[in-house]
């Protein structure tokens, strides 16, 4: 797929941004050998989505497991759901096969219905690894102690130490009109039991936060099969505690003592995730776990930094960003490549809690004056 950028007065703004993506959006592809079939999360649909083409690859060595053979099937009826939620139920038994199911579906038992799409393998291993999309071997990160690169497209991540794979687990990443942008992060700061800024009402467990202006993190949340978060790459509880174990976190300086920008552990959104109408769901038309290898850059750190519009920074935040004029430009530029569809708004991000506080002082002073011209006048 290649870019195309019409030369306008309003391009000739965000030209000089358009290296940053174009450089991400052409260093990656999937290497899909399934048969095409897209699916929705109700019935199967017949369309490919698109792959974005590749500048540099890794050299992929062979899937050390067996071949696990998948089989997409629909729940068509009531004693269908509950014999499936029976055989991969969550308990000290059957944990390993839950596990395993839920990760190939990206999504919780509770989100399963009748009408629904499921995948199926006909092997549950407990290694997660056996089911991976990534590389098992990826000689770009041999010398990063530690590394995350996720799958928009594929709703999952594999981590790597000295570029050996040593986690393969599922996402649900930000949903269309509060996206999870490709590009390069890092690891800041985590927080066990977070309650976001912007809204108290959200409860995080295991909050990793990738994106500190933006308040993009990795955390346990609720997870329904696809994109629904606000930019947050949303996580099962046991990978969610693990990760939060395993990351390092933003560093100081040496000498200053202050603290230094993506010096954690580097975090890689390779690509973005098609919303467009039948699109979308690609981890569903797999075959089996040898079908599909993830390209990966060859050098990871030389993968720009993800561009983020103006509008997912909070108004409070956007006087501390590095780089402004990035942000301002970023949304134009991202639109340029297709990362956000035509006519799709971006979701202004809101610091919900002060417009509470703001509406309750309001309600405060509303009743006080009223009270005041209930009281008798005196002269």
């Amino acid at each position: 797929m290649e870019f195309k950028i019409k030369t306008s007065h309003k391009m000739r703004k965000v030209l000089p941004f358009a290296f940053s993506i174009t450089f991400f959006c052409l260093s990656f592809q999937s290497c899909d050998k399934s048969d095409g079939r897209q699916f929705t999360d109700k019935q199967p649909e017949v369309s490919a989505p698109a792959v974005l083409p590749v500048k540099d690859t890794t050299v992929h060595i062979p899937n050390p497991y067996r071949v696990i053979n998948y089989r997409l099937d629909t729940i068509k009826t009531v004693k269908d759901l509950l014999n499936i939620k029976k055989k991969y139920e969550r308990t000290p038994q059957n944990y390993n096969n839950y596990r395993a199911f839920t990760l190939l579906n990206r999504k919780e038992l509770r989100y399963i219905s009748k009408g629904s799409a499921i995948v199926i393998p006909d092997t549950l291993y407990p290694d997660l690894k056996a089911y991976s999309i990534f590389p098992f071997d990826y000689p770009g990160a041999r010398d990063l102690k530690k590394i995350i690169i996720v799958s928009n497209k594929f709703q999952c991540y594999g981590a790597y130490e000295n570029g050996y794979l040593v986690r393969f687990a599922a996402v649900n990443s930000g949903k269309e009109r509060t996206p999870s942008f490709p590009g390069r992060y890092a690891l800041n700061w985590k927080k066990l039991l977070h309650h976001s800024s912007i809204d108290s009402t959200w409860v995080m467990p295991y909050t990793f936060n990738f994106h500190s202006e933006a308040g993009s993190a990795f955390h346990q949340f609720e997870m329904p099969g696809k994109p629904a978060s606000h930019s947050c790459m949303r996580q099962f509880e046991d990978d969610a505690k693990w990760l939060f174990t395993w990351g390092v976190g933003i560093r100081k300086d040496s000498v200053t003592g202050k603290l230094r920008p993506m010096s954690g552990t580097p975090v890689i959104i390779l690509d973005h995730y098609d919303f467009t109408p039948d699109k979308g769901y690609s981890w569903k038309y797999l075959k089996s776990n040898k079908d599909l290898f993830i390209s990966l850059p060859k050098d990871p750190m030389a993968v720009a930094e993800a561009l983020i519009p103006m509008c997912q920074i909070p108004t409070d935040a956007r006087g501390n960003l590095r780089d402004y004029k990035r942000f301002v430009h970023a949304e134009d530029t991202l639109r340029a490549h297709g990362i956000i569809r035509p006519g799709v708004k971006l979701i202004e991000t809101r610091n919900y809690n002060k417009e509470r506080r703001i509406k309750a002082l309001a309600k405060i002073k509303k009743e006080q004056k009223l009270l005041q011209q209930q009281q008798p006048k005196t002269f």
